[in-house]
């Protein structure tokens, strides 16, 4: 991705510093736990006690001039709200863009207390993006998701939940699992999962079409990130056996076949997971 001398976003919040945020119980213990739930498709946010949310602003510092990483994400962020701005408009409605997060280690949320453990996360109850840069190590090391597109993917994935939030998208999802079974409440997280990888893929096709800053790979290096974080392949490679039931981001494959419809086509109403009967 051409990014470099490229607008960076003011909606970045650098609170690496600032050593907010804590685990609200169960020390080790519960990073530990954290860690599986995620590993295995999960949302460590609804294990990891919540608390009260402290109501108190904490100062952010801005990015260093010499921090790669964080620019690249502050242009990212920048270009996805080029880019919903820019959706919402033509339908004659205002995108409230959304608060990009970076923290280190804990931070507190709206949603609650989480650890670097949780994976980047939206939360709907502040409308802000939580990443720790590490996890983007770990997109390298541990699942072999590289190159600067792939950090893009997991960026816009997240944006597109904030995307079903101002659609009421988020709320319904809730609506439809209350009163569900474990297995048919998976089942709706799935078609919220693979939406926001349809949306990663609109947000991929508008700059690629208008704003020429898609390079050769990039579309692939996305490819392989959403391959990396399949439930199926997690499963199996945490613990050897592939449970269906427990989906709750969908397979590799889905995951890779929505992220490209929606790049292929840039088409928003055919993103509609919800009335898909393959899923």
């Amino acid at each position: 991705m051409r990014w470099r001398n490229r607008r960076q976003s003011g909606n970045v919040e650098d609170r690496r510093g600032s050593g907010s945020g804590r685990i609200a119980v169960g020390g080790i213990g519960t990073i530990v736990i954290a860690i599986i739930i995620w590993l295995l498709g999960g949302n460590p946010l609804e294990f990891i006690e919540s608390g009260n949310v402290s109501n108190t602003e904490i100062e952010s510092a801005e990015i260093p001039e010499n921090d790669t990483l964080a620019q690249y994400v502050a242009v990212v962020l920048a270009e996805t709200e080029d880019v919903w701005d820019s959706i919402f408009s033509a339908s004659g409605e205002r995108y409230r863009q959304p608060k990009l997060v970076l923290f280190r280690n804990t931070i507190q949320s709206a949603c609650g207390y989480a650890s670097d453990a949780s994976g980047p996360f939206y939360c709907p109850g502040d409308e802000k993006v939580y990443i720790d840069l590490g996890f983007f190590d770990e997109m390298q090391t541990r699942f072999g998701a590289t190159g600067d597109f792939a950090f893009a993917y997991v960026i816009a994935h997240e944006i597109g939940h904030h995307v079903q939030k101002q659609l009421g998208v988020l709320e319904k999802a809730q609506e439809m699992k209350s009163g569900k079974s474990e297995k048919e409440a998976n089942k709706v997280q799935v078609k919220v999962e693979l939406q926001a990888d349809f949306y990663a893929g609109i947000w991929a096709y508008h700059i690629a079409k208008y704003k020429k800053i898609i390079e050769d790979g990039d579309a692939e290096e996305a490819l392989n990130a959403a391959n990396a974080v399949g439930d199926d392949r997690l499963q199996r490679q945490y613990q050897g056996t592939v449970v269906p039931d427990a989906f709750t981001h969908g397979t590799s494959r889905q995951r890779m076949e929505w992220f490209m419809r929606g790049f292929k086509t840039g088409n928003i109403e055919l993103g509609n997971t919800f009335e898909n009967e393959s899923l």
